[in-house]
């Protein structure tokens, strides 16, 4: 079943949908925006420097889901020998990479009014920092070797290393003393955030996610386009 990935069967299918989704990113991030910036409440304490919290929030989520995928990824290409898995985590991890900087600089901006300072090796800032390190490692190692199969293995250790990372940023607060507070948000349990800060947030996190889908299928099919190019009808 793994095998049968073809390139040019998926182009057809992926070259299309770009202009879909950032037709979709458009509308949800005005929405989005609209309600954080205008519509959602002051924090009794922070006053209007909790809105960062609509970037820095999402951004942060979608860094440490798109890590996740790469290690399932990277699994998977271990396990079915499929190249294609490489292809999709070599195009996913540029807007991964991107959301974790965007995670630390708006993480850091937030820092100064609430904490009074830019920067603090708190347990979960520090995380995230070696996961952003994580994913400049794993990109650079796309750019440095040329073996497609050497690079392949390298990437996937890279990742499946990090990975361990993952529940250390996400149990951080629990395990040490840290100035973040406690997950607001919870499935299993009681959520304490506000709805009315939950709604902004939760749709600027569906702007995110199209946003980094976007990447993706553009960085995806640039990459089909390559494989194309070298005469080759199957991965």
């Amino acid at each position: 079943m793994f095998n049968s990935f073809e390139p040019n069967k998926i182009f057809s299918l992926t070259s299309k949908a770009p202009k879909y989704v950032l037709f979709l990113f458009i509308i949800v991030l005005t929405i989005g925006l609209t309600e954080a910036l205008f519509l959602s409440p002051e924090d009794y304490k922070q006053s209007d420097a909790v809105r960062i919290m609509y970037v820095h929030v999402p951004a942060a989520w979608i860094a440490l889901g798109i890590f996740s995928s790469l290690a399932l990824l990277s699994v998977g290409s271990f396990v079915f020998k499929n190249k294609n898995f490489a292809l999709i985590s070599k195009s996913l991890a540029p807007s991964g990479f991107i959301f974790n900087i965007i995670a630390l600089v708006t993480g850091s901006i937030w820092g100064k009014p609430t904490w009074g300072t830019w920067w603090a090796w708190d347990a979960r800032i520090t995380s995230m920092l070696i996961l952003a390190l994580f994913y400049g490692m794993y990109l650079l190692a796309w750019r440095v070797y040329e073996d497609q199969d050497k690079v392949i293995k390298i990437t996937s250790m890279i990742i499946i290393l990090g990975v361990i990372n993952v529940p250390i940023i996400k149990f951080s607060v629990d395990w040490w003393n840290t100035l973040h507070q406690p997950a607001s948000i919870n499935i299993l349990s009681n959520t304490s955030i506000d709805v009315a800060m939950l709604i902004p947030l939760s749709i600027m996190t569906a702007a995110f996610t199209l946003f980094s889908l976007l990447i993706f299928l553009m960085k995806y099919n640039t990459e089909l386009v390559k494989v194309k190019n070298k005469g080759l009808d199957r991965l």
